[in-house]
């Protein structure tokens, strides 16, 4: 396992669609090593998630884990759940606005509206088939790592470049109307149910 460099916004490999992993490939030497260096890297730089694109292996690999996360403190916890070649469907209509940050993206944050339930089918890291909902933040998470697959960052998905914030600024002005926001968005749900 190793600590991997982050691409940063600019390097062309952010940018590409990533290639399918063939089911037969999920359980190579090279793939393992790769989903090791992924969860290794994103426990260094206390990632909520990280696409293999992120440490420069265009591949449809992710991975999504929080745990009591310092950049991140009022995600929920998700246990480690690695993802090969996943596809999601949106199940409603639903969104959900909430700052985004990234590894490859540093020190910037911006609001995205994000679907609040999808299904997510993938391989697990033993390309096995994985299935699950995924709802709010997770399924946040889970899309912002999937646009890491198909070149994009979340900076494309800000439709309001005015909310771009550096994380001190953010800290500042913005965490507080952040939290208000992603609770605003929880009682809306609420009253519909």
């Amino acid at each position: 396992m190793a600590i991997r460099k982050v691409a940063v916004m600019g390097h062309p490999v952010l940018r590409q669609v990533s290639e399918t992993v063939a089911p037969g490939e999920v359980d190579t030497q090279r793939i393992q090593r790769l989903i090791d260096d992924l969860i290794e890297t994103a426990h260094e730089y206390d990632g909520a998630g990280i696409a293999s694109p992120q440490i420069y292996e265009p591949l449809r690999i992710c991975l999504i884990e929080i745990r009591d996360n310092p950049r991140y403190p009022h995600f929920p916890n998700v246990p480690l759940t690695i993802l090969v070649n996943p596809k999601i469907t949106v199940l409603n209509d639903d969104k959900l606005p909430k700052y985004e940050g990234c590894l490859s993206v540093p020190g910037i944050r911006g609001l995205v509206h994000r679907s609040r339930g999808i299904r997510v089918d993938a391989l697990d890291r033993h390309g096995e088939p994985l299935s699950f909902q995924a709802r709010d933040l997770h399924a946040a998470t889970v899309q912002h790592e999937l646009d890491h697959l198909d070149g994009k960052l979340f900076v494309d998905n800000v439709t309001d470049t005015r909310t771009l914030t550096f994380i001190p600024e953010y800290d500042r002005y913005w965490h507080k109307k952040g939290i208000e926001m992603l609770e605003a968005a929880g009682a809306e749900l609420r009253k519909k149910s």
